[in-house]
């Protein structure tokens, strides 16, 4: 069950995390949460590839996204571990899209999984998985 739609979401991310910029969610549901990034040239390492920890970053958002759309605002859900493959490098002048997707969803623990695409294409950029621990509830 979905507590939190994309609008929702995006609207409540830009409100508490004022410093992300270029991000967008364009859709929650029961499955999964999609993240948009629109690439920018601060989100670039040198050669002209996305950096890893703007992908990180991207994957860290669609599961936050993920959680919270099940869960309501909840703002001290935080990271504990993270573990990302770079599977090859993105498409040059192209949004990156994260695919989000809850594992396990538990009163104390959530572990989420993430495929990064450059957008338009098939193939993914960079696998993640996250686990979050969620607070206990008041």
């Amino acid at each position: 069950m979905v507590t939190m739609e994309a609008q929702a979401l995006d609207a409540y991310l830009q409100e508490v995390f004022p410093q992300l910029s270029g991000y967008r969610i364009e859709q929650a549901d029961a499955e999964s949460v999609r993240v948009r990034l629109n690439v920018a040239d601060r989100h670039l390492r040198p050669g002209g590839t996305v950096s890893g920890p703007t992908m990180f970053e991207l994957a860290d958002v669609a599961v936050y996204g993920a959680i919270l759309s099940r869960i309501g605002k909840v703002p001290l859900a935080v990271t504990t571990n993270a573990s990302i493959d770079f599977m090859r490098k993105p498409a040059a002048g192209r949004d990156l899209v994260a695919v989000a997707r809850l594992l396990k969803l538990g009163r104390i623990l959530a572990v989420g999984d993430v495929l990064i695409f450059s957008d338009g294409q098939d193939q993914p950029v960079a696998r993640c998985s996250l686990t979050y621990s969620i607070p206990p509830r008041r």
